[in-house]
């Protein structure tokens, strides 16, 4: 039985919100978190758009069933392929009271700092490549910028399977970057546009040219909920804080505690659920 009450929803398809969601407790530890990783469906990347928005929706009204007042889309391609339909129609029409926020937004909003020279590089699922949701976001905060994009559709498999401290994992990564390079030598920024990806950094790291910078979400999408807060305190003030998590997943709980480790960097215990 879920017992947290008004705490804030932390969404992804799998681990790799995880990611993020340990930035967003390091830098605000006093709210009250839920979890939830849809482990059962997942991966999202190579779903359609009507899937991956149909199981995102079911996801956001699990929490807000559970009472969370807003949730956070922790996952890229949840954010790329289900994100604004939620906010226009969803949240208009059957709940008005509720917020969800996604993970491309904010990045898109700082991540053309980082370049001198004017050329980033995004890596991410087919799902999120293919719905240009960075380009066009970035277009809007730093229409200067040049976006270069490749998908690499193996990578979160290998991740959620625990196959990526091998040659296999290495081998696809040398090749996913070759590909990204041949489309403009120029890059001297990648954004990891996938919260599975840190788990991977430094491998990916190694195979980067000399002065190319590689960034993730974790910190950006932390410091970004932290201005919303303070921003909106009418959403703020409905967030209990008495600094408790819990762990869910639709899959098999001690297969989510075990992976769910690795992901979120320290022990975390978790029950299954029904949406």
């Amino acid at each position: 039985m879920v017992k947290t009450k008004n705490a804030i929803g932390i969404f992804d398809s799998g681990y790799g919100g995880l990611t993020v969601f340990r930035a967003i407790k390091d830098l605000l530890p006093q709210y009250d978190y839920l979890y939830l990783g849809d482990n059962a469906r997942a991966p999202y990347g190579n779903r359609s758009f009507d899937v991956v928005y149909k199981y995102t929706l079911e996801c956001v009204e699990w929490f807000f069933r559970q009472g969370c007042p807003l949730v956070i889309l922790a996952c890229n391609t949840a954010s790329a392929k289900a994100l604004r339909t939620i906010q226009q129609k969803d949240l208009v029409d059957r709940y008005p009271e509720k917020r969800v926020l996604g993970v491309i937004r904010p990045t898109a909003e700082i991540i053309g700092t980082f370049s001198q020279s004017g050329v980033i590089g995004i890596l991410g699922t087919m799902g999120t490549i293919s719905s240009h949701s960075y380009e066009i976001e970035i277009e809007h905060f730093a229409p200067e910028i040049k976006v270069v994009q490749h998908a690499c559709p193996m990578w979160v498999p290998l991740i959620e399977n625990g196959e990526y401290h091998g040659r296999e994992m290495d081998a696809f990564i040398e090749s996913d970057l070759k590909q990204l390079f041949r489309q403009d030598p120029g890059i001297d920024t990648i954004l990891l546009a996938c919260t599975h990806y840190p788990l991977i950094a430094d491998k990916i790291e190694r195979h980067l040219p000399a002065g190319v910078r590689l960034i993730s979400q974790g910190a950006i999408v932390a410091n970004s909920l932290k201005d919303y807060l303070n921003r909106h305190p009418e959403i703020e003030s409905q967030l209990s804080a008495n600094g408790e998590t819990q762990f869910c997943t639709t899959d098999d709980a001690a297969f989510f505690m075990s992976r769910g480790r690795e992901f979120f960097g320290e022990y975390i215990e978790a029950m299954k659920v029904h949406l």
